[in-house]
């Protein structure tokens, strides 16, 4: 392996950062990628999820973390990330259905954290996804309490100004098949210390699992994992 750098582990840990950019790979793929030993290439993967830069996808695999994905200054909310697998962990074994973490990025979502069914018929949303902020109930919470209206982002979605104010009015928002056909979810804010709304936490599957009222199936079970997110979460 050539060292760039002079720093041995720092050049194997950005072999291992570049593996996982390509793709999420198996162990045995980020052997043959990096060059590395098996041993090493799992501690060193492992270690970067610490990190949030790497992650790892329903299938058990390597992927690019959050802060990897997030490619822009704005800082993520690293105290609400550290408390995200175990809350995701318990909706989904609440519900029965994937769950996801979502953080604005302009005219976007990123999937921050995720939490998936591990069979049968799914919604999955890798972390380090970006959704578009025109469909689906997690867009629908985050332009729901955004500071301003955003008309420009209105006029290219299937919900509108009415919808928005429905969502704050009950504190959740819920979609049949905006993003996907044959999709339903439903969405809740996560708010910081200020009371400002930083996240959006999300619940989605299949419609005829979540039927064509998934707010009032699952609406409860979104709010309390939002709730448990909520408390003294700050961006640093």
């Amino acid at each position: 392996m050539k060292q760039s750098s002079g720093v041995g582990v720092l050049d194997k840990a950005a072999l291992v950062l570049a593996a996982v950019e390509q793709g999420p790979v198996s162990l045995a793929d980020l052997v043959s990628r990096t060059g590395l030993s098996r041993a090493t290439a799992h501690r060193l993967a492992s270690a970067l999820e610490v990190h949030h830069l790497v992650a790892r996808d329903g299938d058990g695999r390597f992927a690019p973390g959050p802060r990897l994905a997030a490619s822009v200054s704005i800082p993520l909310p690293w105290a609400l990330l550290d408390r995200a697998d175990r809350v995701l962990t318990d909706l989904r074994e609440v519900t029965g259905e994937s769950a996801q973490l979502y953080v604005r990025r302009g005219a976007l979502r990123l999937c921050v954290a995720a939490s998936e069914r591990a069979t049968g018929l799914r919604d999955t949303v890798p972390v380090g996804d970006a959704l578009p902020m025109t469909a689906g109930s997690g867009a629908q919470v985050l332009l729901a309490f955004a500071a301003a209206a955003e008309p420009a982002l209105l006029a290219d979605a299937p919900f509108d100004a009415a919808t928005l104010a429905r969502v704050r009015e009950r504190g959740w928002a819920e979609s049949v098949g905006e993003r996907e056909t044959g999709l339903a979810s439903v969405s809740a804010p996560v708010r910081g210390e200020a009371g400002t709304v930083i996240a959006a936490v999300s619940l989605s599957g299949p419609l005829e699992r979540l039927t064509r009222s998934p707010g009032q199936r699952h609406g409860a079970a979104v709010l309390a994992a939002a709730a448990r997110l909520s408390t003294t979460s700050t961006v640093d």
